[in-house]
C-alpha cells in the first residue's frame, strides 16, 4: 500500500487466553517473546501497556540485516547499558522485581532507557 508503513510482526504468542510462559514479578505479568524469524527465545516483556513487540535475534539479524526504514540497537549493547546504569546508581544488578518497579516509574533510569531503545528499535 502506497503511503502506509509496513507493520512488523508481533513477537508474542498469539493465544486467546493467557499466553503460555507468563511469569508474575510482583504485580507485573511478563510475557515471553520470540524471534519473529526463527522462534528463538527473546526473553520477556511487561504485559501492561504493551501493544506490540518486534524481536529479531542476533543470528537472524546477522543473516537478514537491518530492516529498511528502522534503526536497531543490538541486545548486547542495550543490556550492557542497563547493567552499567544499575551498577552506577545502585552498585549492583537489580532483581527482576526491582526492575519491574523501576519500569512503572516514567522518570526512572530504566524507563528512560526502555523508551530510548523503543525509539531506536523496529516497533515497540
Amino acid at each position: 500500500m502506497h503511503g502506509q508503513p509496513d507493520i512488523l510482526p508481533d513477537a508474542r504468542l498469539k493465544t486467546v487466553l493467557t499466553p503460555k510462559g507468563v511469569k508474575m514479578m510482583g504485580s507485573v505479568a511478563w510475557v515471553p517473546i520470540y524471534c519473529v524469524n526463527c522462534g528463538a527465545d527473546g526473553g520477556r516483556v511487561p504485559e501492561e501497556n504493551m501493544t506490540d513487540v518486534f524481536y529479531l535475534c542476533d543470528p537472524c539479524f546477522e543473516v537478514h540485516g537491518k530492516i529498511a526504514g528502522t534503526m536497531v540497537m543490538r541486545d548486547e549493547v542495550f543490556f550492557a547499558r542497563v547493567r552499567d546504569e544499575q551498577l552506577a546508581k545502585y552498585g549492583r544488578d537489580l532483581t527482576p522485581f526491582e526492575q519491574a518497579v523501576q519500569l512503572t516509574d516514567p522518570d526512572s533510569f530504566l524507563s528512560k532507557l526502555a523508551r530510548a531503545r523503543a525509539a531506536l528499535t523496529p516497533s515497540l
